[in-house]
């Protein structure tokens, strides 16, 4: 079974315009997700996911540059840019990990993927308290296909899981639990304040030689606990929320 972690990324972010290309340590933020991803065990091939949108040339630019493997499809149908990313490499078992979340930790991604492959899942996440910026989930290929033919709403077709998600009797869905009373910490990238966090915890914690993990982070937060008052007033999932509020049948 081929585990392929598909990196979503896009330029054309409305609250932070090209966030997946802002520097950190003097690499971009894509360049991070992808560098913590290969010290997973578990997933076998890594693909960043954007769109052919001329927004997204840079990131094309970036992973063609990088001898990194991208796919380009539709801007808007990100399910359908999934799927197809997906059917391209040959996955069977397809990792989601989005491009705002440059703290991805890989022993929780190989947690994940564990869980789906002990069961006969069509998805597989995270759930629970944790902090705002590990979100990762494993979908099956056939799922993923189930859902691009099935998917109308906009928020269905704009986020990958939702119709897998909310359609349990049609799919084998499970979770994993591994955190408890984090959910207060946010971790991604969506706002400038995000980027303040980010920075400071990637000058404090970042080595090329191995990947600072969950425990890291936390241990350098109650040292500093000033670093949480940074970007505690964002709403969390702020971007799905907003397609649910203005959800219509896709076109």
């Amino acid at each position: 079974m081929t585990v392929v972690a598909i990196i979503q990324a896009r330029m054309s972010s409305s609250r932070l315009p090209g966030k997946v290309l802002l520097p950190l340590v003097e690499k971009p933020v894509l360049a991070h997700v992808i560098e913590r991803l290969s010290y997973s065990r578990m997933i076998e091939k890594i693909v960043v996911a954007t769109s052919v949108d001329s927004s997204d040339d840079s990131i094309a630019d970036f992973c063609h540059e990088n001898n990194i493997s991208c796919y380009r499809g539709s801007l808007e149908d990100v399910l359908d840019r999934y799927y197809k990313a997906a059917r391209e490499n040959h996955a069977d078992s397809v990792v989601r990990i989005t491009a705002d979340c440059p703290v991805i930790d890989p022993v929780v991604v190989d947690a994940v993927i564990t869980g789906f492959l002990s069961g006969n899942y069509d998805l597989f996440g995270l759930d629970g308290e944790f902090p705002d910026g590990l979100d990762c989930a494993v979908f099956s290929l056939s799922a993923l296909k189930k859902a691009r033919l099935n998917a109308k709403l906009k928020s269905e077709r704009e986020h990958v899981g939702p119709y897998i998600e909310n359609n349990p009797h049609h799919f084998q869905n499970g979770s994993l639990k591994i955190f408890h009373g984090l959910q207060h910490h946010r971790w991604t990238l969506d706002e400038p304040e995000d980027y303040l966090l980010l920075t400071e915890i990637f000058e404090q914690l970042y080595s090329p030689d191995s990947p600072f993990l969950t425990h890291d982070i936390l241990q350098l937060i109650q040292k500093k606990p000033e670093l949480l008052t940074l970007n505690q007033a964002i709403i969390r999932n702020e971007g799905y929320l907003k397609s649910i509020k203005n959800d219509g049948v896709y076109k």
